[in-house]
Formats: structure tokens, C-alpha cells, sequence
């Protein structure tokens, strides 16, 4: 079984910083892709970043310049560091994984985590 478990949402001012992290945890031998996705309030759940074992990364166009993602190695953390917030920044940050792959080679297509609140405050 896996488990992604993400820490760091707070509440913070507009143009203040957050650092989220993600662990997955479980007899993982490797995992393709993780991404950070955020869901606001009564809106679509919406793609924030992404990074591949290969170190191949993605940033929604809303983010670009101001989040950083990275990820150890092998890929089991990841950490979104989140400068210059802004109000829309506020939602719930979930971890996203992507062909997982354990140690028995059972393979999970996608898993989830139950994510963190981040809110930007004026």
C-alpha cells in the first residue's frame, strides 16, 4: 500500500512564503511522476507542478517564477517552496502520484494524498 502525507499549509500574507512537503511512504520501488495539485473553495481541482524520476519538471502558467518543486532522490519527498503568494494561491495543496510502482511489483496508477490548507491572507 502507499500513502502520500503532505505538511506545511498555513495561514500567511499576501507576498509571504510556504514550504509544502509530501512523503510517500510503503514498499515503493519507484514512482513515474509527483505533482502538487490545489483545489479554492467551490473551484476544479487545478494542476500547480510537476516532477518526473527523471528530474523533468512543469509549472502551471499561474506559478511559474514564483514556486519551486524538487524532490530527492529516489523520488519518495516533495516539496513545493512557495514565494510571493497571492490570495488566489489559497486552497487545499494535494499530493499526486503517478505510476507507483512497489516492491513486490504491484503498481498503483494514481494516488492522492488528503492534502494541506494553505491561505493567503491581505
Amino acid at each position: 500500500q502507499v500513502q502520500l502525507v503532505e505538511s506545511g499549509g498555513d495561514l500567511v500574507q499576501a507576498g509571504g512564503s510556504l514550504r509544502l512537503s509530501c512523503a510517500a511512504s510503503g514498499s515503493i520501488r519507484n514512482i513515474d511522476v509527483m505533482a502538487w495539485y490545489r483545489q479554492a473553495p467551490g473551484k476544479q481541482r487545478d494542476f500547480v507542478a510537476s516532477i518526473t524520476r527523471n528530474g523533468r519538471i512543469n509549472y502551471a502558467d499561474s506559478v511559474k517564477g514564483r514556486f519551486t518543486i524538487s524532490a530527492d532522490n529516489p523520488m519518495r519527498h516533495i516539496f513545493l517552496q512557495m514565494n510571493s503568494l497571492e490570495l488566489e494561491d489559497t486552497g487545499v495543496y494535494v499530493c499526486n502520484a503517478l505510476r507507483v510502482t512497489l516492491t513486490t511489483w504491484q503498481r498503483y496508477i494514481e494516488v492522492n494524498g488528503q492534502g494541506t490548507l494553505v491561505t493567503v491572507s491581505s
